[in-house]
């Protein structure tokens, strides 16, 4: 199982994790107590340095799933104008497959919706096997009328239905464009290791404990965060389909 694509659980995950290794850092601390002076003063630049860099990595990486998230929602609204776009251009081909495109992508629309709004992996397989049916049938349907009228109009229409194909290649390639594990697996190391030398550095640990797990809540509910925006099934923030929605809500009242 994938933990990422599970915000809540790595943030469960991630709070035991670091808050246990802010007890390692107070474990190894009574054992291996620092002297005072000199030797502190060069651990506290050597916490603060790791603290700063937790910051930069954690600012960072959430830049990077925010971008992710932006995407996805951009490559929507091409979807939801390329389909409508192409609907209407159905009207310079012949009247049988005119009317057949237009049939057909109000088909493709709600399927295109259900991607958006489906939850469950059996049901996406579906969804995708029932996509890619309906693309080969919208393309034989324009392919039809260009060889029999091969005229700029109806090239205008042939070249708005691979719009549409494109925009939805598009969006696959988005939601499959996720934050590496690599990247997750490094900066839990960094996290890791700046709980346990904020918890090494505890001078009475017994009276510090719950500001000792300050740290490691803040870091899982920003590890939860990142992870929340990156998946775009598996948390709170999802990509809604508005435009699609609203395209589909217009053409059927006409």
């Amino acid at each position: 199982m994938n933990v990422i694509g599970y915000p809540w659980l790595l943030f469960a995950i991630s709070f035991l994790v670091f808050a246990l290794a802010s007890r390692l850092g107070v474990l190894c601390a009574q054992r291996w107590r620092m002297a005072e002076g000199g030797v502190r003063e060069d651990f506290g630049v050597i916490q603060a340095a790791t603290l700063t860099l937790l910051g930069l990595i954690v600012g960072f990486t959430f830049s990077m799933a925010l971008n992710r998230y932006d995407q996805r929602k951009n490559y929507e609204e091409e979807e939801a104008n390329a389909i409508g776009t192409e609907y209407f251009r159905a009207s310079l081909l012949s009247a049988a497959d005119g009317t057949k495109v237009r049939a057909l992508l109000m088909a493709y629309l709600d399927q295109r919706i259900a991607f958006y709004e489906t939850l469950g992996r059996q049901e996406l397989l579906n969804i995708d096997a029932q996509t890619a049916k309906l693309q080969s049938e919208l393309w034989s349907a324009v392919q039809v009328s260009a060889v029999a009228q091969p005229t700029p109009t109806v090239t205008l229409a042939v070249a708005g239905m691979n719009d549409v194909f494109n925009s939805q290649g598009y969006t696959q390639a988005a939601w499959r464009n996720r934050i590496p594990i690599a990247a997750w697996g490094l900066m839990a190391a960094i996290a890791i290791c700046s709980n346990a030398l904020v918890g090494y550095g505890a001078r009475r640990p017994k009276e510090e404990f719950a500001l000792l797990l300050i740290l490691p809540l803040l870091v899982a509910i920003a590890f939860c965060l990142i992870a929340d925006i990156d998946s775009p099934r598996g948390g709170l923030i999802l990509v809604s389909p508005q435009n699609l929605l609203s395209l589909a809500q217009s053409l059927r009242t006409q």
